[in-house]
């Protein structure tokens, strides 16, 4: 059994909306940052195929120090922006309410001003109406509500995937306006987790005059990816998935290996967050969180190659979900001049929400506030072994 550093950084919670803010003080031991959250939402009319034309409502979860906001100085290097992967929501994945896990608060106690959006069908944003037929799952899906909601499996009153990645880049670029905009910056930074790596990377791809620098763990690159889209769209299938708490715990505990990788209490927290996130998908059978289908394409070898934005990827070593082999292919392949693979030992896919999490955050803030990582611009940096 592997041993994984064990250390804790200070999260400062603060709850709010558009209109009001509350803090909540922190009895530590140590001087406290206050951290505020202010929700905002961001209209984009849709280009998702489930809903084309209609407009959504894209949430963003904001975690920033109370100065920020009010602040006139340039605030240009000090806008970061998260982007969630396949299944959970930003503001679940970033934003853990566990004191040292929230990946968010961690980069507003050091002076970021830190966003979180949830694409089209995640969280707290606008979900397309076919997401709430349970029968527009896939067939071996439906059958975990069988006898409880389903008699039998159904067909689907959509068969096709709910979004795609275009329609992905398509919201991003409305919160990354909103964000230029708000905030009076010509970039920002931007952070992403596993399918936020085409989300992401592929955005600042197409937009580099709008991206600064980026941090992305577990990026789902493969090199075979075709650059079009495919002949059908909407692309035939299921047109959402879901996840239960066995899902969820199932495919992380085959991602253990080191003792004290992981916190019971941190998984629990997660969970209820995810609920939380998805009031709908909580009502079904014993509660699941949901998330669309999105047909991915257009982030290639070739793209990747001729990307120049300074990029810091991370690979856990105990990754079942994206292999660390799969992150070394796009380290190479990347065009970047600044470029650092971060080997994270006693990791999973879930690295954020383990006891190695500090080495990953401390990691991005020197990235995105030095552009190098222990003192290395370029190459290759190992964390988290231990014997």
């Amino acid at each position: 059994m592997k041993t994984g550093l064990r250390r804790f950084f200070p999260l400062f919670a603060v709850f709010g909306s558009i209109i009001s803010m509350q803090s909540i003080a922190q009895d530590l031991a140590q001087p406290s940052v206050e951290v505020l959250r202010i929700d905002h939402y961001v209209q984009v009319v849709s280009t998702a195929p489930s809903m084309a034309g209609e407009t959504a409502q894209i949430y963003v979860r904001e975690r920033t120090r109370p100065e920020i906001p009010l602040r006139s100085a340039d605030l240009n290097g000090k806008v970061v922006l998260f982007v969630h992967g396949a299944g959970t929501p930003a503001e679940v994945a970033f934003d853990v309410p566990v004191a040292g896990y929230s990946w968010m608060a961690y980069l507003a106690e050091a002076g970021y001003d830190t966003f979180a959006m949830d694409t089209t069908g995640y969280g707290r944003s606008t979900r397309p109406h076919v997401m709430n037929d349970p029968c527009n799952l896939s067939e071996q899906a439906q059958q975990d509500f069988i006898p409880a909601m389903l008699a039998t499996t159904c067909a689907p009153s959509y068969p096709f995937g709910a979004t795609t990645i275009e329609s992905d880049w398509h919201d991003i670029n409305a919160v990354v306006d909103y964000l230029r905009e708000l905030r009076g910056v010509d970039k920002v930074h931007m952070v992403a987790w596993s399918l936020g790596g085409p989300r992401a990377a592929g955005y600042a791809a197409q937009y580099p005059e709008k991206v600064d620098r980026v941090v992305l763990l577990a990026p789902a690159y493969n090199r075979n990816r075709s650059a079009n889209p495919p002949d059908a769209v909407p692309v035939p299938g299921a047109a959402f998935t879901k996840q239960s708490r066995q899902d969820f715990v199932s495919n992380w505990a085959r991602q253990t290996g080191c003792s004290n990788q992981v916190e019971s209490h941190v998984r629990t927290a997660v969970w209820q967050d995810m609920l939380a996130s998805d009031p709908v998908g909580a009502t079904w059978g014993t509660g699941v969180r949901r998330a669309p289908s999105t047909a991915v394409w257009g982030w290639t070898r070739d793209v990747v190659a001729q990307t120049q934005t300074p990029m810091l990827l991370v690979a856990a070593d105990l990754d079942g979900q994206v292999p660390a082999a799969r992150v070394n292919e796009m380290y190479e392949d990347l065009g970047a001049a600044e470029k650092i693979l971060l080997d994270l030992g006693c990791a999973s896919h879930n690295a954020m929400w383990e006891t190695n999490a500090p080495l990953l955050f401390d990691a991005s803030l020197q990235w995105l506030r030095d552009g190098a990582v222990d003192g290395v611009n370029s190459g290759v940096v190992r964390k988290g072994y231990y014997e």
